[in-house]
């Protein structure tokens, strides 16, 4: 199981799919989860991506196979630099990398583009999550009732009602092997996050892919492209807020042929 150390002596899961043709030189997309996922968020963009780019996925701290956190636990900006600058610096230490987002990862993603630009050759962030959430009644239906069941409440109003229940189920086991003890430790520090202050940092081009919903929609958006000193956004027709599940293959066609602008 391929991991590096953070600076806290975590052993932080990552994976890297490559199977563009041996001769060529390729660029790496890293991928960014949201809350409560892990590498396998993206499985469904690896496919198209990997022939064209070394994709790299990793879990952030306290998700999927890097492991959970106490309750307790403290997320700071910097220990999501760090982070991110030790995998960056292990597998691509000579060339900037492209980076992918989805939902919360766009924080991790923001705060890492203002303070690493010499990393960064584009930013693309799907469905972004910038600002601490509304998270009314999560805590007390996490405390009492567990992730599982909390992933399924929630779910239908992040896929809308394009996705199966099959594909719904599907999510709602994936988000619900996050521990209680990692969602509330990571709910009480990003309840407080907001990102919008970096936007003018931002040296990278930036991509949004966004869908309009009561959660967030083109007008918060486009408020986003216009403090991003180089961004565009562009709005998919989907009733879920989780663009990138809901038309994965959609989606990654369009950040494709950005990427390759870049």
């Amino acid at each position: 199981m391929p991991t590096f150390k953070s600076n806290l002596d975590t052993d932080i899961f990552f994976k890297i799919d490559d199977h563009t043709d041996p001769d060529r030189e390729v660029q790496t997309v890293v991928f960014i989860h949201g809350f409560c996922e892990n590498t396998e968020a993206w499985r469904t963009w690896v496919p198209s991506f990997s022939r064209e780019y070394r994709v790299v996925r990793y879990d952030q701290r306290g998700f999927g196979q890097t492991g959970p956190v106490n309750e307790d636990f403290i997320f700071t900006p910097e220990m999501i630099i760090d982070d991110l600058t030790r995998l960056i610096n292990l597998i691509s230490p000579s060339e900037k990398v492209h980076i992918v987002s989805g939902k919360s990862g766009a924080m991790t993603a923001l705060y890492f583009a203002a303070a690493r630009p010499d990393l960064v050759r584009s930013l693309t962030m799907v469905s972004p999550a910038v600002k601490g959430p509304d998270t009314t009644g999560w805590l007390e239906h996490i405390t009492e009732k567990g992730m599982l069941s909390w992933s399924r409440w929630t779910m239908r109003q992040r896929m809308g009602g394009k996705m199966s229940d099959k594909g719904l189920e599907w999510w709602s086991q994936l988000m619900g092997q996050t521990t209680t003890s990692t969602a509330l430790a990571y709910l009480g520090w990003v309840s407080q996050v907001d990102c919008t202050p970096l936007f003018k940092d931002i040296k990278a081009p930036v991509y949004i892919l966004g869908s309009e919903t009561k959660r967030r929609g083109a007008k918060e958006f486009q408020s986003y492209v216009d403090q991003i000193p180089s961004a565009t956004l562009e709005m998919i027709e989907v009733d879920g807020y989780h663009v990138g599940a809901v038309v994965p293959d959609l989606c990654a066609k369009k950040v494709k042929a950005f990427i390759a602008k870049h």
